[in-house]
């Protein structure tokens, strides 16, 4: 009988050289650890990612939120600002498949670690740069945050009720979001050269990220001359699809288009809407909004929630309660996809963590690693890739570039 053998992580092999911090850039390189690639990440000597000391901290010191980007990377502490840290840098470099860096425009290449150097010396390198505006244009140089792009790009003035203030999301929307392109860069790049053999530099920016995150207020905008607005839960093309809240103050939304519209009115006991020819199809139930809204939260208003989701979910009418984040993490459902994990941290012990959710179809979905001490792996890493002797190391160390 033969005994099956472990299919090794789709990205095994693979070298990624992060010289990223913060939020965007670490999640991206943290997808690509979990997905089985090897991550030196290259941190300051003494503080390393500002991220280790940000809240909330944990009882021996850690940062929960360090802990949420940069799980299953190595460690290793490197002062680029010093002639021989960057020698180092370069060396690592030889050995990487994939540099991820989000520096200002121009910062690694003043430090003889852009693309051009590096890729001199290794022709296959697919190099990703992440910043706020981009390599180029006339704000390439500007700094911002999560919440700064959400405003310029549009993304807060959609967000909130349509009689409120903007509002930013509930998660960083700006920075995820483009942590999940420098994935895609990185991936792009790796594909390409395994057809091409040539690496390729990738230019990320947050602001274009979220500016294509407009996709469809876009398209109202070219198609209708019409600047959207926000709208709170409803959504500005289908209606329904909003929030209501039933008469035991539990939230739920609903989402439905013409085939559930007759259902939705049955179960609703709203006879006289369902009977409305005008309201058959959504372009209808559009320009009759106000109509429409008023009549449903009426009858949302007088039915307790749970009850009512179940005739929903009986009628096959999308529909779902409005949980905060320990429900959801703690939904039957979220459990059996086992979403939530944890990991054991050398000084924190056992603490919980959300999966990376790409998975193989029969397969297990790819443990949490342990984000890194910081510097833990300079050593080995140094050693192992950089190919450096005992005596150089510590003659590194004792010159404080690691």
């Amino acid at each position: 009988m033969n005994t099956p053998t472990a299919v090794p992580a789709p990205l095994t092999g693979i070298t990624v050289l992060d010289f990223s911090r913060v939020l965007a850039a670490p999640m991206a390189t943290q997808i690509l650890a979990e997905l089985g690639a090897t991550v030196i990440k290259v941190e300051r000597p003494g503080g390393g990612d500002e991220t280790r000391g940000f809240e909330p901290r944990l009882p021996q010191g850690e940062s929960a939120y360090f802990f949420a980007f940069n799980r299953g990377k190595r460690s290793i502490t490197l002062d680029l600002k010093d002639p021989r840290g960057r020698d180092v840098a370069r060396r690592l470099a030889t050995r990487a498949d994939v540099v991820v860096e989000n520096f200002l425009p121009d910062a690694m290449t003043r430090l003889g670690l852009g693309y051009e150097e590096l890729s001199a010396r290794n022709p296959g390198l697919v190099y990703v740069s992440a910043t706020g505006f981009g390599q180029s244009g006339p704000d390439r140089l500007r700094k911002g945050y999560d919440t700064v792009f959400q405003a310029l790009s549009g993304v807060m003035t959609m967000t909130g009720e349509a009689d409120g203030p903007p509002s930013k999301t509930g998660i960083p929307v700006a920075d995820m979001t483009s942590g999940l392109w420098v994935a895609i860069a990185a991936l792009t790049g790796l594909a390409g050269r395994g057809a091409t053999g040539c690496g390729r530099h990738f230019d990320v920016s947050m602001m274009d990220v979220q500016l294509s995150l407009h996709a469809l207020n876009a398209a109202r905008l070219f198609a209708l001359d019409e600047d959207p607005v926000r709208t709170g839960t409803e959504h500005p093309g289908r209606v329904p699809s909003a929030a209501f809240r039933a008469a035991d103050g539990g939230w739920l939304h609903i989402s439905g288009s013409d085939q559930h519209w007759p259902s939705l009115c049955s179960v609703l006991g709203l006879a006289e809407l369902g009977a409305d020819p005008d309201l058959r199809h959504n372009s209808g139930r559009v320009a009759q909004r106000d109509r429409v809204m008023t009549a449903l939260r009426s009858a949302v208003a007088v039915r307790d929630r749970e009850p009512l989701l179940e005739e929903l979910r009986l009628a096959d009418i999308p529909a779902g309660e409005v949980r905060g984040v320990r429900e959801a993490l703690g939904d039957p459902h979220t459990k059996a996809r086992e979403v939530v994990t944890d990991f054991e941290h050398p000084t924190e012990g056992t603490f919980r963590a959300l999966r990376t959710p790409l998975r193989e179809t029969g397969g297990e979905p790819a443990p949490a690693g342990s984000p890194p001490l910081l510097g833990a792996d300079t050593d080995a890493v140094l050693t192992e890739v950089a190919g450096l002797d005992d005596s150089e190391i510590e003659g590194l160390r004792a010159a404080g570039v690691i």
